[in-house]
C-alpha cells in the first residue's frame, strides 16, 4: 500500500439546495447540456483504492493536466507546471495546474448521474497562511438552463501534496441528458491571498457504482 500524507481536512461542507424539479423541457437547456454533447462514455479506474476508497472514478477532462489544460478555463495568473503528484495514480505525469493568489480555473464539462455524484483530488498548498484554503465549486444548470455555482467544499494543507477527502455534490441535479446524467462544471478558486498547486481530479459519476 502507498504512503500517503494525511488527508486535506474540509473546513466547509455543502449545504444542500431544495428540491428542483427532475426534468427540464429541452427548448430550455443551456450553455452546459450543448457543450455535453451526447456524453460519451468514460473510463473507470480505482485510483484512490490505497486510501480505502474502492469506488470507481472517472478523470475530469485532462484532470491529469497533461495536455496543458486542454478545455479548461483558466483565469488570472493560472497556468500548468512541471511536476506531478507523487502517487502517479493516473501514471508518469509531468504536469500539474498552478492556481496562484487571485487566479481560478474552471474544468471542461463532464456528464454524472444526479444521485449526488463526487469529486477527489491532489492538492498542495504553495503559498499562504496555513489557514487559507482553495475553494471547490460545482457549476450545473437548473430548469431555465441557467447555470447556477455550489460551494461542496474547502481545502486546507500543510504545505505538501495530499490526497484530498471526498466532495459530495450536494445539488438536487436536474436530469437534463438521456440515462438520469446532467452536465458538471468545476470550479478551483484560491482564497486568503494562497497559491495551490492541483493535479491528477476524479469524479465518481454515480458515486460508489
Amino acid at each position: 500500500m502507498l504512503n500517503a500524507r494525511r488527508l486535506l481536512s474540509p473546513v466547509a461542507l455543502v449545504t444542500a439546495l431544495g428540491a428542483l424539479a427532475l426534468t427540464a423541457p429541452a427548448a430550455n437547456a443551456g450553455a452546459l447540456v450543448a457543450s455535453a454533447g451526447s456524453c460519451p462514455d468514460q473510463a473507470l479506474s480505482q485510483p484512490f483504492l490505497p486510501w480505502a476508497d474502492p469506488s470507481l472514478y472517472t478523470p475530469l477532462p485532462d484532470g491529469g493536466f497533461e495536455s496543458k489544460a486542454a478545455g479548461w478555463d483558466l483565469g488570472a495568473l493560472a497556468g500548468t507546471v512541471r511536476g506531478n503528484e507523487p502517487w502517479s495514480v493516473a501514471g508518469d505525469g509531468q504536469y500539474a495546474l498552478s492556481l496562484p493568489a487571485g487566479s481560478t480555473a474552471t474544468s471542461p464539462v463532464l456528464c454524472a448521474g444526479v444521485g449526488h455524484p463526487t469529486l477527489r483530488l491532489f492538492a498542495q498548498r504553495t503559498g499562504g497562511s496555513a489557514l487559507a484554503t482553495l475553494r471547490v465549486d460545482v457549476l450545473f444548470e437548473d430548469a431555465t438552463g441557467a447555470v447556477n455555482t455550489l460551494t461542496i467544499g474547502r481545502l486546507v494543507g500543510d504545505g505538501g501534496w495530499s490526497v484530498s477527502p471526498v466532495f459530495v455534490v450536494g445539488a438536487n441535479l436536474l436530469t437534463l441528458l438521456p440515462g438520469d446524467r446532467t452536465p458538471l462544471e468545476f470550479r478551483f478558486t484560491p482564497e486568503g491571498g494562497s497559491s495551490w498547486t492541483i493535479d491528477d481530479v476524479f469524479v465518481d459519476p454515480w458515486r460508489g457504482n
